[in-house]
């Protein structure tokens, strides 16, 4: 584990879970492969970014959804990829060892149908240099009817408890938003052992082909994610930082950054790294940018370090109680 500078942070740097993140951004799993995607593309660079989180990861290989897959809409886009992954083993031995460490923080994104699978994934890339472990309790619990384990507090913790076990590394848990009380499934994952928390997943919609009557993506369900959903993930940051804050618990806020007035109002809300996924589409290049804007706003503010903004909201006071005179 690449550890944090005793040092002073420069302005977008920080310490995460003990990890050096050299700024607060993070590109979410799916949206860049296995972290390289996007390098090929001229100006792009894993040093402008604090992590990346891989493509989603499973015991054995999966071969995905049947298309369509991806789809989009307004202010935003439906996939439902179905987890297309070469499995760990292939992983851990043949694309992690292609990864310069040296660039960045690498974190794996751990999928299962069981617990046992979640944690003998953990276990394996607990066997590697990974740099930490994101556990996308989204996935549907096959002993369970296929119930999320994401949206049942109960399921959530014995994920996250078997993952605990399984490794000595940093573990975010990735929560849904399609549940009724993200606090208390914030609560119930951080008392298993959870380091940070990512907070939100996609949040399931559809799609329809009115002419042929047909759902459009092939799965008919899919994440939506992009800047439609912003508002519902900030208000999720916000309520998770409630109970997360206070712990020291560290949150990557997601769901629609496209910009740095993005970035920013994620990182007032409670969120110490911001992810980006879908804005990668609109702009290759934003990591550069947001990182610019975000050490601009800083020194206009008088600010040294991000970690002073982190939970800055300032609320206002109870509605219809005015002072004494």
């Amino acid at each position: 584990m690449r550890a944090a500078p005793d040092r002073p942070l420069p302005p977008i740097a920080s310490s995460f879970c003990g990890l050096h993140f050299a700024s607060p951004i993070v590109l979410l799993s799916g949206c860049v492969g296995f972290g390289e995607e996007y390098t090929r593309i001229e100006g792009f660079s894993n040093r402008d970014v604090g992590g990346v989180i891989l493509k989603g990861t499973t015991l054995e290989p999966r071969l995905g959804n049947p298309p369509h897959r991806v789809y989009e809409t307004p202010m935003g886009m439906l996939n439902a990829i179905g987890l297309q992954n070469p499995g760990v083993e292939h992983v851990v031995s043949e694309i992690l060892p292609t990864l310069d460490f040296d660039e960045t923080r690498f974190i794996a994104n751990v999928c299962g149908s069981t617990v046992d699978e979640y944690a003998e994934v953990t276990r394996r890339f607990d066997d590697s240099p990974i740099d930490a472990i994101e556990i996308n309790i989204s996935c549907p619990n096959i002993k369970e009817g296929g119930v999320a384990f994401g949206n049942v507090p109960e399921m959530s913790a014995r994920v996250v408890e078997a993952c605990r076990k399984a490794t000595s590394k940093p573990i975010i848990t990735k929560l849904s938003p399609n549940q009724t009380d993200i606090q208390t499934n914030a609560r119930y994952c951080i008392e298993a052992g959870s380091d940070a928390l990512a907070v939100i997943n996609t949040i399931m919609g559809m799609a329809i082909d009115a002419e042929k009557r047909q759902p459009i993506i092939g799965n008919v369900q899919g994440g939506l994610s992009g800047p439609a959903i912003k508002p519902i993930a900030l208000l999720k940051v916000h309520q998770v930082y409630q109970v997360a804050g206070p712990l020291g618990i560290p949150i990557i806020g997601q769901g629609g950054v496209c910009d740095t007035a993005d970035a920013l109002e994620f990182i007032v809300a409670g969120a110490s790294a911001v992810g980006i996924g879908t804005g990668l589409f609109y702009d290759p290049l934003l990591c550069r940018a947001i990182n610019s804007g975000i050490e601009d706003y800083l020194a206009r503010h008088g600010l040294t370090n991000i970690s002073e903004l982190v939970g800055s909201l300032e609320l206002p006071g109870p509605v219809g109680v005015s002072e004494a005179s």
